[in-house]
């Protein structure tokens, strides 16, 4: 077996961890199962706690552009309190539930471009180290996918997937960053805009989904954004005629203007603007859902292919696991050296 990582607070001789995620791709709001695999260094150690931190590479826009950085959404502790002799091998199992605005990763099994990650970080002699760091992929729920085939079956195309700080006014979201998915326009909406964005913001009782459209400008008039949201239970996922249903919000939203940011009864409660996230050397500011050029995430130019199975994606370069715990990885490797500084 080889660990991923030696404790490097804890120097030569401190204990190895590997994370293993089991399972394949979780939803949003299920559980992911794993082990946290320790070996004992030269010495006895105690472990005082074990935590899994759940993290994203976010998009952030300020005066001079956009950055990138990394944002820890959700932490857990799954053991600790007990000596780890030298030398000693040892699994702690875990069963932890992902939050329900978690990202979606990949679709049919082809991956979106968005880079989620675990981190496991160990408490051990009162030092505390950043080990293992393992790649995420969630699928998504059956309303996120009904919707997405949907797209798919009507003509759009996969074009881009990121996650960007902010949020969204009059919706109910939590997390501090939202999910885009943009989407060329179907042929029979191309004269009208320049394309769709989706954005899912799931709970318990269902998904708010949210579009946005990028629209042309006429012979007299500017272009502009047009902004609706949907609300759909989770049991209604099988029940519906998915194609009709998106084709009349879409048809909604390329006809009538919709009022930018408009307010609207937040069925989950707070919406207040969020401001800076951990992995950003600078503050940011970032209120309300946009439209924007993403060309900074690995999704930009993917081809798709529309079909009756919906949208086909497949990121540009052929980005994998191993490339996306990179990406992230250096992420935290610039946040730590900006702390340490």
């Amino acid at each position: 077996m080889v660990f991923k990582r030696l404790l490097g607070s804890l120097g030569v001789g401190g204990p190895t961890v590997d994370t293993v995620l089991e399972g394949g791709a979780v939803p949003p709001g299920g559980v992911l199962r794993g082990q946290v695999r320790l070996r004992g260094g030269s010495v006895d150690f105690e472990i005082e706690q074990i935590t899994l931190e759940l993290v994203a590479r976010v998009e952030a826009e300020h005066e001079e552009g956009e950055r990138e950085g990394a944002v820890a959404f959700e932490r857990f502790t799954v053991g600790g309190g007990f000596r780890l002799a030298g030398g000693e091998e040892r699994s702690v199992p875990f069963a932890v539930t992902l939050p329900w605005e978690t990202p979606v990763t990949e679709l049919h099994g082809q991956p979106l471009g968005v880079v989620l990650g675990v981190r496991t970080e160990l408490a051990v002699a009162g030092a505390k180290d950043k080990g293992d760091l393992d790649a995420l992929s969630v699928r998504p729920l059956p309303v996120q996918e009904a919707v997405l085939e949907a797209l798919g079956r009507l003509g759009f195309g996969f074009t881009s997937a990121d996650l960007e700080l902010g949020r969204i006014h009059g919706t109910g979201q939590q997390l501090p960053f939202y999910q885009e998915i943009e989407l060329s326009p179907a042929p029979q909406y191309a004269h009208a805009v320049n394309e769709i964005e989706v954005t899912f913001l799931a709970g318990p009782a269902g998904v708010e989904v949210v579009l946005e459209a990028d629209k042309r400008g006429g012979l007299f008039s500017g272009g502009h954004d047009a902004l609706s949201r949907h609300t759909v239970g989770h049991e209604e996922a099988a029940s519906r005629d998915w194609a009709a249903e998106v084709d009349a919000w879409v048809r909604q939203l390329v006809e009538h203007r919709a009022a930018y940011g408009s307010p609207a009864p937040a069925p989950y409660g707070q919406v207040d603007p969020y401001g800076g996230g951990a992995g950003f050397k600078d503050d940011h500011h970032h209120g309300g859902h946009h439209h924007g050029g993403h060309g900074s995430g690995p999704g930009t130019g993917t081809a798709i292919a529309a079909g009756a199975a919906g949208l086909a994606v497949g990121v540009a370069g052929g980005l994998v696991a191993a490339e996306i715990v990179d990406e992230i990885g250096d992420a935290f490797e610039g946040e730590e050296e900006d702390e340490e500084g």
